[in-house]
């Protein structure tokens, strides 16, 4: 997956845009993520896979300041492999991002529709497991494309960065589509999840677990939704057909790492305070108690 098109010289508006980005996910990544570790101690899988959500637009927001310069000056002073590790940063985001994403969409499914059956699979063990997993995914992937990247490094022009090139283009014929597959898979699953957690709150809980509740449940599939509608769809179709306009549809896709800090705070009950405070709090002692009865258990939202 190639991620940028032909420039000719400086493109400012670019560079605007790329910084607002970079300025804004800087500190809400940081501040997230300290959070997560500091208040939330990596005790449910939510928390688990929304560090390493984290992580991941961490890494693609240290990427911007160089796209910044590049669109600023319309030079790239740096080694074509500088900017083909860059470049990485971009697709490993894009990919790592819409699945754990995704993951925590099946957390919260199975948090809500089956929380007895599968309470021995919603555990922070499991949760690593698959962060790992999905991180070898993604460096996996790396490899066919840095090979090809690198093969087609004497049809590039030392000075620029984020071509668009036919000779690469032609190269990456076959894992061009897999992108599109991916994002579309994983749409999928996620408007299914939001189907079956709406059904399931409209027929099984108590108004008054409707009123504290359903909101921020809802929230949380809507924003997943819209985000593989902004981010993650447009530019993975984007990339199949190459058209002028494809560098707003990047831009677009980085738009991510600024939303999910909302993610984060509609998922995790009382965002700000730490675990042993939210435990202490009037509404969660009651629902611990209302957790006695498998009935409770079956209507209760977790808060994690």
């Amino acid at each position: 997956m190639n991620n940028s098109v032909n420039t000719t010289g400086p493109q400012l508006g670019y560079a605007v845009v790329f910084g607002s980005v970079m300025v804004l996910g800087l500190p809400l990544n940081a501040v997230a993520l300290w959070i997560l570790l500091r208040r939330h101690s990596l005790k449910s899988p939510s928390a688990v896979f929304m560090v390493n959500l984290a992580i991941s637009d961490l890494l693609l927001v240290i990427s911007l300041p160089m796209r910044v310069y590049f669109y600023a000056t319309g030079t790239w002073p740096l080694s074509f492999t500088a900017c083909t590790w860059i470049s990485m940063l971009f697709r490993n985001n894009i990919r790592s991002s819409s699945i754990f994403i995704t993951f925590i969409s099946i957390d919260r499914l199975l948090a809500i529709v089956y929380p007895l059956r599968t309470r021995h699979l919603r555990t922070t063990s499991n949760a690593w497991k698959s962060a790992v997993l999905i991180w070898i995914f993604v460096i996996v992937m790396n490899i066919p494309e840095r090979m090809i990247f690198s093969s087609s490094n004497k049809y590039n022009n030392n000075n620029t960065c984020f071509q668009f090139d036919n000779h690469q283009q032609h190269s990456l014929t076959g894992l061009v589509y897999l992108q599109p597959i991916l994002v579309f898979i994983l749409l999928t699953i996620n408007i299914v999840s939001t189907a079956l957690v709406s059904w399931t709150l409209r027929r099984h809980l108590t108004d008054s677990a409707r009123i504290n509740n359903k909101m921020n449940v809802m929230v949380i599939f809507a924003m997943n939704l819209v985000m593989f509608t902004i981010c993650f769809v447009p530019v993975s179709i984007g990339v199949l057909y190459r058209k002028p306009g494809f560098l707003s549809l990047v831009w677009l896709a980085t738009l991510n790492c600024c939303l999910d800090p909302l993610l984060y705070y509609f998922s995790l009950d009382s965002f700000w305070k730490k675990k042993e405070e939210v435990d202490s709090s009037p509404v969660q002692r009651e629902q611990n108690v209302g957790t006695i009865t498998s009935r409770a258990q079956q209507l209760t939202i977790p808060s994690t």
